[in-house]
């Protein structure tokens, strides 16, 4: 998998107002208004084969392959293929056609699981550079989170993950001390913490309160990542806790928006609507 610097959908600058030949400004903005929602469909399924291998080191088939695929027009293709473009997924070689230069890692979230265990390689493909790796004051938000008191010593861990070779995350972690001092004398380059905790220290985990939100890469995350300041993170903020519901490990991940995505699947509950009761009237 090759990494990519993403430098982030940027708006089109307004169309100026002035004649052009066959027609005015209006005629060019209706067009490509009138194009933007296919584009998006035949988009969505190019990335679904994308993420699903179906191109691999080949190229994409032809505009002129794909329009008749899609039963629509070649400017459409080309909408699509931008898109594509916008988000890292493909670049355009000349000669040679468009092909995928970044797939896009899935975790999945039906499951408590670290990194490397999400892609059952152990340690092949996930290679972690620890920045920090140390016993420091817990700040209020760390001690209420672990249900700690201010200031007591936790394990600080801050790690860049790497996948296949290109930076994947951003990890800062705070272990309670009890937990996270027995880690710095483990492997914590090759290993998932998760994996650590379980298999080297004993301690069965539980559950984990997740949640998940976009941010953009500020100027010292970007470089640490390798993309541009602004560029799209999914920000992870998980709270991790052992099988006695005991609060242990609180992570904030950043991860690369051009690089990863999480999926799930959700299950409906049926749900009674609430139409109220209404009360017979009393006549009196």
């Amino acid at each position: 998998m090759t990494g990519r610097t993403y430098s982030g959908h940027q708006p089109q600058a307004s169309i100026p107002h002035r004649r052009i030949a066959g027609g005015d400004s209006s005629v060019t903005r209706n067009s490509a208004g009138r194009r933007s929602a296919p584009a998006r469909r035949i988009s969505d399924i190019l990335r679904a084969r994308i993420r699903s291998g179906v191109y691999g080191n080949r190229p994409l088939p032809a505009e002129a392959q794909l329009a008749a695929d899609f039963a629509t027009s070649r400017n459409i293709v080309r909408d699509a293929l931008a898109l594509l473009r916008d988000e890292g997924l493909v670049d355009r070689v000349p000669g040679a056609g468009t092909f995928v230069v970044s797939d896009k890692a899935v975790q999945g979230l039906d499951r408590l699981r670290g990194l490397a265990e999400t892609f059952e390689t152990g340690s092949d493909r996930v290679v972690n550079r620890v920045l920090l790796a140390e016993v420091v004051p817990a700040t209020p938000i760390v001690a209420e989170r672990l249900e700690l008191e201010p200031a007591t010593p936790v394990v600080a861990l801050e790690r860049i993950r790497y996948l296949d070779g290109a930076p994947l995350s951003l990890d800062a972690s705070y272990l309670t001390a009890d937990v996270g001092a027995p880690l710095l004398d483990l492997d914590l380059t090759g290993c998932d913490v998760f994996g650590l905790l379980e298999a080297e220290l004993g301690l069965p985990l539980g559950s984990a309160a997740v949640s998940i939100e976009a941010v953009a890469a500020d100027p010292t995350v970007a470089e640490l990542l390798e993309v541009r300041p602004g560029s799209p993170l999914l920000f992870l903020e998980r709270l991790t806790y052992t099988d006695s519901g005991r609060p242990i490990d609180l992570e904030y991940v950043r991860y690369r928006g051009d690089r990863f995505s999480l999926s799930g699947r959700l299950h409906r509950i049926p749900v009674t609507p609430n139409r109220g009761v209404t009360e017979p009237n009393e006549r009196g």
